[in-house]
């Protein structure tokens, strides 16, 4: 097994769920990131206006999937500036953590990402052709056919019962609320993982 010299990024793009932003930060230090950056483009929610339910105060967060919660092209902006780091770090792999539950996303699906993947490299070919810039791969645990509860076992042997402090949720209450489409995917993961989940839900 390879190891790496670890970078973390988190995304502020006007979501609802602050927390996870917290929970990121926490994290990053529990795990002993080399250098975590929490990365501002919350211009993005005013972009995607009325487009999604997880930036738009209009739009209620379902308890199940609906296209309404597809943030557009999400990933594709969240890739992209993390990318750029990595050719500016002389990284070569970015990972991110789509697994085989986000089917319904597009931006989600190994395709997508092999095609911008290649974009990527594309746009840095002269300067990695000139050994300036290192290629770079993008990696997900979906396209190792892994599931969120295989994730959430993973973690507990990573992180133990700090693998509780991370958020799943679509709001930014106290607690998980335990009923929007991510709380219950939470929820079925550490069921299919055969983990006792001691995340406090609302609900």
């Amino acid at each position: 097994k390879k190891k790496y010299e670890l970078y973390g990024i988190t995304f502020a793009y006007g979501q609802k769920a602050g927390r996870e932003i917290t929970a990121s930060r926490l994290l990053a230090k529990r795990l002993g990131l080399k250098q975590h950056r929490v990365v501002d483009i919350g211009f993005m929610k005013a972009m995607y206006g009325d487009s999604n339910a997880l930036t738009s105060p209009k739009k209620k967060i379902p308890g199940k999937f609906d296209y309404s919660i597809v943030v557009p092209i999400r990933n594709a902006v969240f890739l992209s500036i993390a990318s750029a780091w990595a050719f500016t770090l002389g990284a070569s792999l970015v990972a991110y953590g789509a697994h085989t539950g986000d089917r319904n996303y597009p931006d989600c699906r190994p395709a997508f990402a092999k095609k911008i993947e290649a974009a990527f490299n594309s746009g840095e070919a002269d300067g990695i052709r000139q050994g300036l810039r290192r290629e770079i791969r993008l990696w997900s645990p979906y396209m190792e056919g892994l599931s969120k509860g295989e994730l959430i076992g993973a973690g507990m042997r990573l992180l133990g019962d700090s693998i509780f402090r991370t958020w799943s949720c679509y709001l930014d209450k106290r607690h998980h609320c335990g009923a929007c489409e991510s709380c219950n995917n939470r929820k079925s993961a550490f069921e299919d993982a055969g983990v006792t989940d001691k995340t406090r839900y609302l609900r």
